[in-house]
């Protein structure tokens, strides 16, 4: 029902049958409606196309299996993969001048049961965030730029893939880059915007240049700030402990759901737990909620393709470390380490203020 309602956005397409003119028509829908990602999904007849819209994929239409087939060969070939390969994932680039866009294209090939799956992250050309853009409250903004101003430490986000961590470490680095005089040098994947001024690395696996391996070496190149895009494994885990343990500022992010999930993780992976608890000086978890569209106000309406939705705010909660809770970190007393605020919270004073629901609430939140 949400595919036939919001068809009309690729009105016209599929019309001409010349696969360039469909993709390039669809990579510029996608653009004006600011989506993320285009999901072409083959099934029996058809292929669906979806739009990931302020973190949600959004059904938009359907395009005959004959056309898709063309679109599937047109994207593979500007991509540079292997056009009759079907059966195995492939990763490429498509540059925006080949289709007529404003952004660089990752292109992620995947085999289904219903047929392959093309997934196109469209790459933001936006500057960097300052710490107050972020729209974090002011307290943490307060406490970020404390940290920032710091020689060493530890500064670890958390939260689900698409909470909007990469974009709090940007403004981090445009923050740094502020105060100037220290060497910056990053591991990402990807390098989702180049930073004058930063040395910025981007991970390849398929080459063995991992997170670990990256951080191990690039601590050669005498960096006082060093960004670690994620801690996957105990091995990234302890050299950015030791890194900030030596007098370098270390941000990272570690999947766990919790800033007590921070810790609980980094303590399994670091043997060290006096280090850990010397180190870490900031912990945020984070979420993005959408915002409720000016126009309708969750009704749905053209401006934000029948969603209700348009534009996402963040829920944030953090733990600041001081000496007590050191000490508790120390003696494994983790249900005594408290975020101040919650998610909760943040997410009812937004709905109280009219900016988001509570069923948009609930969708983030689980509650």
């Amino acid at each position: 029902m949400e595919a036939n309602r919001q068809a009309h956005c690729l009105d016209g397409l599929v019309a001409d049958l010349s696969a360039p003119k469909v993709l390039e028509g669809l990579i510029q829908q996608a653009e004006r409606a600011n989506a993320s990602d285009i999901h072409l999904q083959k099934r029996a007849d058809a292929t669906q196309i979806a739009f990931r819209l302020d973190g949600i994929v959004t059904p938009v239409s359907e395009i005959p299996a004959e056309l898709a087939d063309h679109v599937f060969g047109r994207i593979k070939f500007l991509a540079r993969l292997r056009t009759y390969q079907d059966s195995l994932p492939q990763d490429g680039r498509i540059d925006k001048a080949d289709v007529g866009g404003r952004h660089d294209i990752r292109v992620a090939t995947y085999p289904t049961v219903t047929g392959e799956k093309i997934v196109l992250r469209l790459f933001s050309d936006f500057t960097a965030p300052t710490l107050h853009e972020l729209d974090f409250p002011d307290t943490i903004c307060q406490e970020l730029e404390t940290f920032l101003r710091q020689t060493a430490g530890l500064l670890l986000l958390t939260g689900p893939a698409g909470s909007g961590k990469t974009t709090t470490i940007y403004a981090c680095l445009r923050q740094l880059l502020d105060l100037g005089g220290r060497h910056i040098i990053t591991v990402e994947d990807p390098v989702e915007q180049i930073v004058s001024g930063v040395m910025q690395t981007e991970i390849n696996d398929a080459r063995g240049l991992t997170f670990s391996k990256a951080a191990r070496h690039l601590l050669r190149q005498d960096p006082q700030v060093l960004v670690i895009g994620e801690i996957r494994d105990e091995e990234t885990a302890n050299i950015a402990v030791r890194a900030a343990l030596t007098g370098h500022l270390v941000i990272s992010t570690l999947h766990a759901g919790s800033c007590q999930g921070v810790f609980e993780r980094l303590l399994v992976m670091c043997p060290d737990h006096f280090a850990v608890a010397s180190v870490v000086g900031l912990v945020l978890n984070q979420r993005l909620i959408r915002r409720l569209c000016p126009t309708c106000r969750g009704e749905g309406c053209e401006s934000c393709l029948r969603t209700g939705y348009n534009g996402r705010a963040p829920l944030v909660e953090c733990v600041k470390m001081d000496e007590p809770m050191r000490e508790r970190l120390r003696t494994h007393e983790l249900a005594a380490i408290a975020p101040s605020g919650s998610l909760a919270a943040a997410g009812r004073a937004l709905v109280e203020r009219g900016i988001t629901n509570d069923t948009e609430l609930r969708r983030v939140l689980g509650t």
